[in-house]
């Protein structure tokens, strides 16, 4: 799923005409070999396409949605929120609205507070709100660490590590987990970026979907406009 934003409707009343005109609008595109969501595969480790829009204004304030591939589904996002930085820490403060086409009784709605610093970042997610889904309820929360570093040649490294921590309430099955992935970027100019990622969890044998959750290899591709 994208990032963690959603609007904050009490600000957008303050936009004049010229932060509006100022404001940037941009989409993206992307496939990938395995949709990995906080560890878990959202495909049945089969490829994924996706893309979406996201406008930005000068004020801070963003919103945007995302579509993706989603096992026999499609996942709508829509989300947005308010980003701005004091010196070398950056803050993001939004809401994540998840929709299935074919299965609204399991949309979601989460609260999404993040931070950065330098080449570190953190972040925490609590389901606000949830329909009748099986795996995600509401009090659900998740929180993760990360490390990203400039590499030569346009290669880039992320490492991020999460915990999954359910409120209890849900299915049994769905138990506290920790995910662990690494991602080797390379910009290629015009073409975009290229991904190579791995990805892991402390589950013992299989995820809440009842997919392998063994370490995975996955490469992706993606592209803004």
């Amino acid at each position: 799923m994208k990032m963690n934003r959603l609007a904050l409707a009490c600000g957008a009343a303050m936009l004049g005409l010229s932060s509006i005109a100022a404001a940037e609008v941009s989409t993206n595109i992307g496939v990938t070999s395995n949709y990995i969501w906080r560890g878990l595969t959202q495909t049945g480790n089969t490829t994924a396409l996706s893309g979406g829009f996201d406008w930005s204004g000068e004020t801070g304030l963003y919103a945007g949605t995302w579509l993706s591939e989603a096992w026999d589904d499609y996942e709508l996002d829509l989300y947005g929120g308010y980003a701005g930085e004091m010196g070398d820490f950056g803050y993001d403060v939004g809401l994540i609205y998840y929709t299935y086409s074919a299965d609204a009784e399991s949309n979601f709605l989460e609260l999404a507070v993040g931070g950065s610093w330098q080449f570190l970042s953190a972040g925490l997610n609590y389901v606000v709100s949830a329909e009748d889904a099986v795996e995600v309820v509401e009090e659900d929360l998740y929180y993760y660490l990360g490390a990203s570093f400039d590499l030569p040649q346009d290669f880039s490294l992320g490492v991020t590590v999460g915990f999954v921590e359910p409120d209890g309430d849900g299915d049994d099955d769905f138990e506290d987990y920790t995910h662990y992935q690494v991602d080797l970027s390379k910009a290629v100019g015009d073409f975009g970026d290229v991904t190579l990622s791995l990805s892991d969890t402390d589950l013992d044998d299989t995820d809440a979907a009842g997919e392998d959750s063994d370490m995975r290899f996955f490469l992706s591709w993606s592209k803004g406009f």
